[in-house]
């Protein structure tokens, strides 16, 4: 019973929430038929947009039910050290740290890079 009314305030929420959007575009349009500056919406529209607001989001909190803990260091106790940032996809073998070895001799013809590849 409780969820068809949270249903049913969450559709009024929406309707009323169109109708302020609805509501607001109107009143622009006759300020500029009437050659009027706007300055601001009027009171009536902005409070219907809030409340309209605050019934949706409140309908929609209380359909989802009770909000759990997600229990991610549970998970995270599971996995060894090791392995937890072992990522195979991000492995390169072909850098400028090479540069830094005691045997490094530089290559400059394509066919020696292509070997080394």
């Amino acid at each position: 019973m409780a969820s068809s009314v949270n249903k049913i305030i969450i559709i009024v929420g929406f309707i009323s929430l169109f109708h302020s959007a609805f509501s607001a575009a109107q009143h622009r349009s006759y300020l500029r038929i009437t050659s009027q500056e706007f300055t601001a919406l009027p009171l009536d529209i902005i409070i219907q947009a809030v409340v309209s607001l605050f019934a949706v989001i409140w309908g929609v909190l209380n359909i989802s039910g009770k909000l759990r803990e997600i229990p991610a260091a549970n998970e995270l106790n599971n996995i060894k050290w090791e392995t937890q940032r072992n990522l195979s996809s991000f492995y390169i073998f072909n850098h400028r740290g090479r540069a830094l070895a005691f045997d490094f001799v530089p290559t400059t013809s394509k066919e020696d890079l292509e070997k080394l590849e």
